[in-house]
């Protein structure tokens, strides 16, 4: 629509990261303007427009906006139909403290993964089908480049989620374990376990992460116990491993957990629980809402 109105092409539009589909959002675009008069966005709009859209704030700038260069993302939630007896209220008093001071498990959302299916008496998700069917052979390379990056990124996810779902079975998913790689807050620089006595406490300082396999060419950086944890599950989930690798995707890593910042919750009547947070680019307000509702439902 920003292009339509400014007469420039669909990729001289920039912006961070995708918002929800259904939900209030505010964020920047850039538009590629150079040497040309900068029109009043707001007087552009059509009609039909202003009822979803309004724009707050313009101004010049010397840089396009690009995927990825945000600091994170300002969520306000609003659950419904909720139980608030005073266990619960208590129960929940204490989850908000524990996300405080632990964070939350870095899962993909659900979201990443399509529609869910049933196969074979089992829950499933269409993305992970097709994916699985286009590695084994079973349909062709999908042509649509989109497509394809979204089969790819659902894989490399799936792979991922189990990986973390390991480490929070053995309760070691915001904890060092021997043969770990470490992501730096804020960064995604790592560095392998060098048995340095002082990891846990940067660990619990938020100042380092453990991370996880995204799955690709070339070997595991990890070792020891975590190698050995990260090479099962790649062997439970073979056919996605190598389709991966076929695919010229290369091994990388992502942290295992994430800071939750100003955590707010309020209930704004009896059954309505309100929650403001920040969290970091490339996380799921979902994965959050899902340790909330999940620990705390009777």
């Amino acid at each position: 629509q920003l292009a339509k109105l400014l007469n420039v092409k669909k990729q001289d539009v920039g912006f961070a990261g995708l918002k929800d589909r259904n939900a209030v959002t505010t964020q920047w675009f850039s538009i590629y303007l150079p040497g040309k008069h900068m029109p009043d966005v707001k007087s552009l709009l059509p009609e039909d427009l202003l009822g979803s859209i309004e724009i707050l704030e313009q101004t010049r700038h010397l840089k396009k906006l690009r995927r990825g260069t945000l600091a994170g993302n300002r969520f306000t939630l609003t659950i419904r139909d909720c139980e608030s007896d005073g266990a619960i209220k208590a129960q929940l008093d204490e989850l908000i403290n524990q996300i405080k001071q632990r964070g939350i498990p870095n899962y993909f959302g659900e979201q990443r993964f399509g529609h869910p299916l049933e196969v074979d008496g089992k829950v499933t998700w269409n993305n992970i089908e097709h994916a699985t069917a286009w590695f084994n052979g079973e349909i062709r390379k999908p042509k649509n480049r989109n497509q394809r990056s979204m089969y790819l990124s659902a894989a490399r996810s799936w792979v991922f989620n189990h990986v973390l779902s390991a480490r929070v079975a053995n309760d070691t998913w915001d904890k060092p374990v021997t043969g770990d790689v470490f992501i730096l807050g804020n960064s995604h620089s790592w560095f392998v376990d060098d048995g340095d006595e002082q990891l846990s406490q940067r660990v619990e300082a938020f100042d380092i992460h453990p991370s996880g396999a995204l799955w690709g060419r070339g070997s595991l950086e990890s070792a020891d116990e975590v190698l050995e944890l990260e090479a099962d599950i790649a062997s439970q989930h073979s056919v996605l491993c190598q389709g991966l690798e076929k695919q010229g995707l290369k091994q990388e890593r992502r942290s295992l957990r994430i800071q939750v910042t100003d955590l707010k919750h309020q209930w704004l009547d009896d059954t309505s629980l309100q929650l403001s947070f920040i969290l970091p680019p490339g996380s799921y307000a979902t994965v959050m809402l899902a340790q909330i509702i999940r620990k705390t439902a009777p």
